[in-house]
């Protein structure tokens, strides 16, 4: 049974918890406030018996038309046709659609932007937009077409498209793609075709919402892959009986980033207990230890930079992602689109132009977010490389592989496929955000490329989220394979949670070699889902 959510906009209070809520949650309602609706009306009220004839004076995509068209006016009986001839001439997108969770988000942030009252559609508008999330109507947006300046044209122009009933749009409803008056039809939600008027059209179609809907997604994606590459950590130490002198808490206040020592002491905390960490734990030589060498075992004194150095890989990552949330949190409550509207000392209203539409606030913030993530992944998977090693995991069985050698071949094609997603991201990482290029008869003569700094990062972020699972899920393995080997010996707190719930969703691979893929799916559920970092709470409480 779910229990209905609402969420109530005005513009200025709306959260990232509660956009990835609605977004994520199709039985979740939203509603406008009563504050908010009462001042669109009046902003609206002074828009309809001030500036509604031809001499009032020119507003930028109020009365006049749009780019180079700027100075021309559009009489009032125009003025719906122009608003509906914009949604055309936009309807330039290219591509896959954005998925329904992205266009749940792209409707709950346009509406909450209007909420404002600071951009003068009619409050019909806001409306008709959360009818369409309560309803789960979710219109299809091409995912390519936007340069991320006077905000993602292309892909809202589908949106608003669908808001107004076009019979060219079309919409994802009841799990089915279908004409949008189709789905306004059976959804019962009004009038199938939706009028729009003086600044409806240009207030959907202007801000970056687009890009702004996949950074709230995938900001929240990466602080909790972010928290399983944690326990990825501590899995890989505990099976690599790994020196944790690195992670004294003296170390990192000698050099005190935030990130740094956050990261130890969350290792600190993971491991609580562990006796697989220690002198005596090393002391023990694995049989593939000893195949290779006859020399007697001595202290490592310290482990190499994929374990030793990860408060200083992964700090970083966490103050990314303080910065980014920073930026995410400013962006879902601004007025985004141009021109906008004050009211002015003494009564009235006032219409100025501007360029809160320029998404480089978005776009540096995603680059930043695919690049860290990227290095994130890069740590991860050397780490993966190791534990399939014996020469470099100090005598873990060789691939982990079980069964028959030679007939079997263990893990290491699993390790290339995590190869290949950190170079994929290594070249996604590549920033955007510093790629302009001229648009529009040079209209726009710089533009942020906000779009696809983050589509690129929310790929990254998937692409991390096979790697991590990846390394629990050999992790795992590893200790399993060597339990009986360390007689007596225990995992940490934390770590014993994560890999008592990895064993209970993946048995351990004792018999030879099996089909990967569906091990590598539910690799990968672990992190989309939660399970591991949910188990390790409900046993230690939060760790991060």
């Amino acid at each position: 049974m779910t229990t209905e959510t609402t969420v109530t906009i005005d513009g200025f209070n709306l959260t990232a918890e509660q956009v990835i809520a609605v977004a994520r949650a199709p039985h979740a309602k939203v509603e406008l406030a009563a504050s908010s609706r009462a001042a669109l009306k009046e902003s609206r009220d002074y828009i309809e018996s001030t500036w509604m004839h031809d001499e009032a004076p020119m507003m930028y995509s109020f009365n006049t038309g749009v780019g180079l068209l700027k100075d021309t006016r559009i009489k009032v009986e125009h003025i719906e046709l122009f608003q509906t001839q914009l949604i055309m001439a936009h309807s330039g997108g290219i591509g896959e659609p954005f998925s329904e969770e992205v266009s749940r988000a792209t409707m709950l942030l346009r509406a909450n932007a209007f909420a404002s009252n600071y951009s003068a559609p009619r409050v019909e508008v806001v409306d008709r937009l959360l009818a369409f999330i309560n309803a789960g109507i979710h219109p299809i947006m091409p995912q390519k077409g936007s340069v991320g300046a006077s905000g993602d044209l292309a892909p809202l122009a589908y949106l608003a498209a669908a808001i107004a009933g076009f019979d060219e749009a079309e919409v994802m409803y009841d799990g089915k793609r279908m004409p949008a008056p189709e789905a306004i039809t059976k959804a019962e939600i009004g009038p199938v075709k939706f009028d729009l008027k003086a600044k409806d059209a240009s207030a959907l179609i202007n801000g970056c919402t687009a890009s702004l809907a996949v950074a709230v997604l995938a900001t929240d994606d990466a602080r909790n892959l972010l928290t399983d590459a944690c326990l990825a950590l501590g899995l890989t130490l505990e099976a690599m009986r790994a020196e944790m002198a690195a992670f004294d808490p003296r170390i990192q206040l000698a050099r005190p980033h935030p990130g740094q020592i956050k990261t130890a002491k969350v290792v600190r905390k993971l491991l609580k207990g562990s006796t697989r960490t220690t002198h005596e734990a090393r002391a023990v030589q694995f049989p593939d230890e000893l195949r290779r060498t006859d020399i007697p075992y001595t202290a490592r004194i310290q482990d190499v930079y994929s374990l030793r150095c990860t408060p200083q890989v992964y700090g970083p990552v966490f103050d990314a992602l303080d910065y980014i949330d920073t930026i995410v949190r400013n962006e879902i409550n601004s007025a985004t689109d141009n021109p906008l509207i004050f009211g002015k000392d003494g009564g009235g209203f006032e219409i100025i132009s501007g360029g809160n539409f320029h998404g480089q606030y978005l776009a540096q913030a995603m680059d930043l977010l695919a690049m860290a993530i990227t290095d994130l992944g890069s740590i991860c998977e050397r780490r993966v490389a190791r534990l399939i090693d014996p020469t470099l995991s100090w005598g873990l069985p060789r691939n982990l592989m079980s069964g028959i050698r030679g007939v079997n071949t263990g893990y290491p094609v699993v390790q290339c496929s995590l190869s290949s997603l950190v170079m994929e991201n290594r070249t996604l990482s590549m920033p955007g955000s510093v790629d302009s290029i001229p648009s529009k008869g040079n209209s726009e003569d710089h533009i942020s490329n906000s779009t696809w700094c983050a589509r690129k990062a929310a790929t990254v972020v998937q692409n991390t989220q096979y790697i991590i699972g990846v390394e629990m899920l050999l992790a795992a393995q590893a200790l399993t394979m060597t339990e009986d080997l360390l007689p007596g010996f225990k995992l940490g707190e934390g770590t014993q949670a994560a890999y008592d719930e990895i064993r209970k969703q993946i048995p351990a691979c004792l018999d030879g070699d099996r089909w990967f893929h569906n091990d590598i799916q539910v690799a990968h559920s672990f992190v989309t889902s939660g399970s591991v970092r949910g188990a390790v709470v409900s046993k230690i409480g939060e760790f991060v």
